[in-house]
């Protein structure tokens, strides 16, 4: 036993002594100096400092000093970089303490490496289709104030505001709120909520200060990114906390002024502090925080979009309309036809009605029927279309906008070029959206959480989406809600509307009969007599009508209403027998697995790189807005994919061939294979042609799919076949709304629901010229086979007057053809000036051939942006940098559009251009930059889409530390 205490004993020391030996032979080597800038000479903080081949990295301080500790053996080399500035390497071959680096400041116009157009780094003058690429330099330079905003500079990119942080990014038409047909990664993680079907804006995603770049491909991209990537993909990345170590903050505070009817001016602020560190050449970590509060823009059209009683959006109102039902007021949707509803009382042998006229016709001798009488002394149905008084929807929604942002990762280097990291990303907060109602997201919030292992090589991660709808609720809804609380439609305020004007017009209209009848009047004299009196005080009855209902109606701001409120914004939607409900929940969980291996180290004849995934959907609704299974569960959702890209390079590397392939499966649907193939020539070194044939694929979004929510405007179900059946919509008669509505209904039959695909064909040219000038051209066609579009039906019912509506998603039949071109040039003038212009062109080809479909193209003809400015003006730190941008009116079809204004295509957005520009001044000593800068700063008014706010210039001032 003792010899085996000492032989275990001495072998505890002798692994000691080893490891004391190899930790002596690996000491920590210190590399420090400083970094200048050449033509000044001033201290730069903020540089990079890496050690080539390795993540191992640090970042000068404010006196440009920089200090880095590594156990690696000599020779070594540094990469120093910042941005706006020629990367320099430093071989060294001892430890030094003096080293001095100076850094040449330079345009990089055409020098930027992407990774998204082909999942491997490329120049991205030789991408082998359209990309864009905004980076921490250009963020700089940015009058926008967020780099969100500034995706919408972009050439080609459209933009649609629900709200101040809610925003919607769209490339080459059929834009829409939350588009769903553009795909955005977070770190590679997809930001959509996973129920309701939106991108979420950056409400949940990349703090600004942990933004390392952005690159945005439009047109199709499923070849390499599956499902969804049919009109886009946006890929954000952040900071790698080994090359981004230190703290940096930024304080932001600036106004809102709409310009519009309300002349508002509002403040907002938004703080941020970002921590990253390195502990040594295998930890890292790194901490973001943000948060945002503001009080924002309001949506206050109040056009009459009924087209109800012979009016239309420019001449109805309150006051002359009484079927009047405003764009953004909200509880007025709820209609009635009061010649139909008392029609039916007034043939009803005993009714109160009925009795009435036929006293009315005995008092006046028997000269006129009752129906008569009736038909005279009433507007006909064509013009009796009554509805509730509404609110407006400052008073049902939460304009308190709040944004936090939680952002964490820890990074492990497994060895030089392979790393594991955990990372999470959480935001919460309150905004409005638009869909099918204007949506206050109240309370919301959505975490993504990613474990991933990395190299150069390959990639494999796993990650989780997690939606929670917190206090969210529908304005629309709401209102409407608080109006049946207080007095419900069918069995009191309509009757009591209707009543109250039948009393005073069969009254005025008996007088004037019978008075034109004792003065000698023949009975059609007097008819003509009593109809042109009646006529006349039209205006009168319904305002006498709509006070006696209105009696009492609870006003915002009581406690009435906000006791009514809170019980219907608490209740689920659609409700029960004790009312109506606004509430939505969403509980729905993404998980998805993913990988990706470059096989160019394996394989030398062409670079050679395969891929794929697996997702699964947990709807989870609490049994509120997604139908039920025959078990009375919500639905879980699978689908797969995989990909094979293979690249080679012809003729001196002059002619690069791309082709990949994609296969994904969605258990409701067929497989689906998606093709690619591009070529890009280059020539004159940097000259590039590219011609490329891109598919791409949408599989129908969950709520397309499965969505079972009835609403004041219609019944919205889901596509699938066992929701039509279940509704009974493919027996019996069904009309489309546009059939019924010019007096010719048609049967509807449905076809097959399918997933959307696109067939692009784009030819571009990207250059630079004499280092000064960079021309990016394309031209590109699509089309669309499968297109999903929104498709409103009439089911009759035993009552005529009040048949089922029915909201569904179908697939159109017809082929949908657009296309479109874009140019951008930016040139680098003299003394750090710049200037630059982008514009960009897309048409629907075929919108005549469609019908009653509603294609939702939602996008300008043309579109045009104009910049000038300088990054350091004379060396003095000082930048600006002025921005205006333009585009064409177009028409906006939505589900929150009124169907009467979507079937004749009445909704138009206005044509604007707007102005914004910036100023800063860089402290260097301090590592302080100072922004001032504006957007919309001639404070046009602006509204992007239907029914969204009216939007004036915003401006802000910003301080911001080692940025």
């Amino acid at each position: 036993m003792k010899n085996k205490l000492f032989k275990g004993g001495l072998g505890v020391v002798l692994l000691l002594l080893c490891l004391c030996k190899i930790t002596l032979a690996q000491t920590d080597v210190t590399l420090s100096g400083t970094v200048r800038d050449k033509s000044s000479g001033n201290a730069m903080p903020g540089v990079t400092v890496v050690l080539k081949g390795s993540k191992s990295g640090t970042v000068s301080t404010s006196n440009g000093s920089f200090h880095l500790k590594t156990t690696q053996n000599f020779p070594l080399t540094l990469v120093f970089s910042y941005v706006g500035y020629k990367t320099e390497e430093k071989t060294l071959n001892t430890a030094t303490a003096d080293l001095r680096i100076e850094l040449t400041a330079t345009e990089v116009l055409g020098q930027e490496v992407v990774v998204a157009a082909s999942r491997v780094q490329e120049s991205i003058l030789q991408s082998p289709v359209s990309i864009e690429k905004l980076d921490t330099r250009a963020l700089k330079a940015s009058p926008a104030p967020s780099f969100y905003d500034a995706l919408g500079n972009l050439k080609g990119v459209e933009m649609s505001a629900q709200s101040l942080t809610f925003k919607s990014v769209n490339t080459r038409g059929f834009n829409s709120n939350g588009n769903t047909r553009v795909l955005q990664l977070n770190d590679g993680m997809d930001n959509q909520a996973p129920g309701l079907n939106f991108s979420v804006g950056n409400m949940v995603g990349i703090p600004e200060l942990d933004l390392d770049n952005v690159e945005l491909l439009p047109g199709a991209a499923s070849a390499l990114y599956g499902p969804n990537a049919l009109n886009g993909i946006v890929l954000m990345n952040s900071k790698n906390p080994f090359q981004y170590q230190g703290l940096s903050a930024q304080v932001k505070s600036g106004f809102l002024n709409d310009n519009g009817r309300t002349n508002a001016t509002t403040g907002f602020y938004d703080v941020s502090v970002r921590y990253a560190k390195a502990f040594n050449n295998k930890w890292a970590f790194k901490l973001n925080i943000g948060y945002l509060q503001a009080k924002d823009w309001q949506a206050y059209d109040d056009r009459d979009q009924s087209l109800a009683n012979g009016h239309n959006l420019a001449n109805g109102t309150r006051a002359n309309n009484e079927g009047y039902n405003g764009v953004n007021i909200y509880g007025d949707e709820n209609s009635g036809n009061m010649y139909n509803n008392l029609l039916k009382e007034a043939v009803t042998p005993g009714s109160k009605l009925n009795l009435q006229l036929a006293g009315l016709s005995a008092k006046l001798l028997n000269t006129i029927s009752p129906l008569d009488i009736f038909n005279n002394a009433m507007p006909d149905a064509a013009h009796s279309d009554i509805t509730r008084t509404g609110y407006k929807e400052s008073d049902v929604v939460d304009y308190n906008t709040r944004n936090l942002k939680l952002n964490g990762a820890l990074h492990y280097k497994i060895k030089e070029n392979l790393e594991a990291l955990i990372q999470g990303s959480y935001g919460a907060g309150t905004t409005v959206y638009t869909g099918a109602d204007r949506y206050s997201l109240k309370n919301f919030n959505m975490g993504q959480y990613k474990a991933e292992i990395k190299s150069p090589d390959f990639y494999v991660r796993v990650y989780t989406t997690q939606e929670r709808s917190g206090d969210s609720y529908a304005g629309g809804t709401l209102a409407a809600g608080i109006n049946e609380a207080w007095k419900p439609s069918k069995t009191q305020w309509y009757p009591e509307y209707f009543g109250t004007y039948a009393g005073a017009a069969l009254t005025d209209f008996g007088t004037a009969y019978g008075a034109a009848l004792l003065g000698g009047k023949s009975p059609a004299e007097a008819l003509a007599a009593a109809k042109a009196a009646v006529d006349g005080n039209r205006a009168a009855y319904n305002t006498a009508a709509r006070t006696v209902a209105d009696q009492g109606r609870l006003l915002p701001g009581t406690d009435a209403f906000n006791a009514a409120a809170d019980k219907v914004k608490n209740k689920a939607i659609p409700g029960d027998a004790s009312g109506v409900g606004a509430k939505f929940t969403d509980k729905t969980n993404l998980y998805q697995a993913e990988f990706m291996y470059n096989f160019h180290k394996q394989i030398h004849f062409a670079e050679i790189l395969i891929g794929g995934n697996y997702r699964r959907y947990a709807l989870n609704s609490e049994k509120t807005l997604f139908a039920l299974d025959d078990n009375g569960k919500e639905f879980r959702i699978n689908e797969y994919g995989a990909y094979l890209q293979a690249m080679k390079k012809l003729i001196n590397d002059h002619l690069k061939l791309t082709g990949s392939i994609r296969y994904d499966k969605n258990m409701n649907f067929k497989g689906q294979f998606s093709p690619r193939l591009s070529a890009v020539y280059t020539f004159l070194s940097t000259q590039n042609i590219r011609v490329s044939y891109q598919t791409g694929f949408r599989i129908p979004n969950n709520q397309d799919q499965y969505i079972d929510l009835v609403t004041p405007q219609a019944h919205l179900i889901g596509g699938l076949p066992f929701l039509i059946e279940r509704y009974g919509l493919t027996t019996g008669p069904l009309f489309t709304l546009q059939s019924v509505q010019a007096g010719h209904p048609t049967q509807y039959t449905f076809h097959e629901f399918k997933p959307e695909r696109i067939q692009a064909y784009e030819i571009g040219y990207k250059a630079l010229v004499a280092k000064r000038l960079l021309i990016d051209a394309y031209i590109y066609k699509n089309d669309f086979k499968n297109m999903n579009g929104a498709q409103i039906l009439v089911k009759p019912t035993s009552d005529p007057n009040n048949p089922d509506i029915f909201s569904v998603p179908v697939s159109a039949t017809e082929t949908v053809k657009s296309w479109g071109w874009a140019l951008g040039l930016d040139y680098s003038l003299p003394s750090n000036f710049t200037a630059g212009g982008n514009i960009s062109y897309n048409e629907l080809n075929n919108a005549s051939e469609l019908g009653s479909f509603l294609v939702m193209y939602n996008t300008p003809k043309v579109r045009y942006g104009l910049n000038f400015g300088n990054r350091n003006i004379a060396n003095s730190n000082y930048a600006f940098n002025l921005l205006w941008k333009w585009q064409q009116s177009f028409i906006w079809q939505s589900s929150f559009v009124g169907p009467k204004v979507n079937a004749t295509g009445l909704s138009e957005i206005p044509a604007f251009g707007t102005l914004d520009a910036m100023i800063s001044k860089y402290l260097p000593k301090a590592k302080t930059t100072i922004k001032l800068g504006g957007v919309n700063i001639l404070n046009k008014k602006v509204i992007q889409s239907w029914g969204n706010p009216t939007i004036g210039s915003q401006w802000y001032i910003s301080l911001g530390y080692n940025l």
